[in-house]
């Protein structure tokens, strides 16, 4: 059975922006974006892994949310997704924005021009390495050991990964939010329908999944 590459729950405004520019310390997602607002639909969900009351809600966006780890083995994310560092590090201390104990639970590699060691926290191990999207995924699906492997982002990640053709599945969530500008997933989903097939699914919550999934899964093996 084929590794498959999958983007999963990666969510954008209604106007396709998925992260606004100057990202800081301060502000992961750039000046534009408040990640409350953009990232609502999932937070509201009883199987969101940050939810510290009881509650939720069940339903379309709770599947989606509890489906994010199912039969992962890997993830690749962009160094901007990392951290706000750019150029050669110079502060090896800075080990993500999720604390002690990353949401991951498998092997991380993150794409960047200037490498360094790995390291591990808790049951996540990142790794920093180079070289273009279909080298990163050969490491990942070795990594992954017969399980898929999670394409997190961001923005520009999932282009160029969408642009390599390396994409088997992607699940979009556009949120009733316009942000008006930052980093663009798209201008239209149409722009897709010439590799993909598309499904759009809108949910209660006000935002719209749309699915898509090759349309030569043979290229996936």
């Amino acid at each position: 059975m084929a590794q498959l590459l999958r983007v999963q729950n990666f969510t954008v405004s209604s106007d396709g922006i998925g992260a606004g520019e100057d990202q800081s310390l301060e502000r992961p997602f750039g000046h534009t974006v408040d990640p409350a607002a953009l990232f609502a639909w999932a937070g509201a969900t009883a199987s969101w892994p940050m939810r510290t009351e009881p509650g939720g809600s069940r339903g379309l966006d709770d599947y989606f949310t509890r489906d994010f780890a199912h039969h992962i083995g890997a993830e690749i994310m962009g160094r901007n997704k990392f951290g706000p560092q750019r150029g050669p590090w110079h502060d090896h201390e800075w080990r993500g924005w999720w604390g002690d104990e990353p949401p991951f639970h498998t092997p991380v590699f993150v794409m960047t021009h200037h490498e360094r060691p790995s390291f591990t926290l808790s049951d996540t191990t990142f790794h920093f390495v180079g070289g273009d999207p279909a080298a990163v995924l050969e490491r990942a699906r070795e990594a992954a050991r017969g399980k898929d492997v999670r394409l997190g982002g961001g923005v520009t990640t999932v282009r160029e990964f969408l642009d390599a053709g390396l994409v088997d599945t992607l699940h979009v969530v556009v949120s009733p939010v316009r942000l008006g500008s930052g980093l663009r997933l798209w201008e239209s989903p149409e722009e897709l329908l010439d590799r993909f097939h598309l499904e759009v699914v809108p949910s209660p919550s006000g935002v719209t999944h749309h699915l898509f999934w090759r349309r030569d899964p043979d290229r996936a093996a």
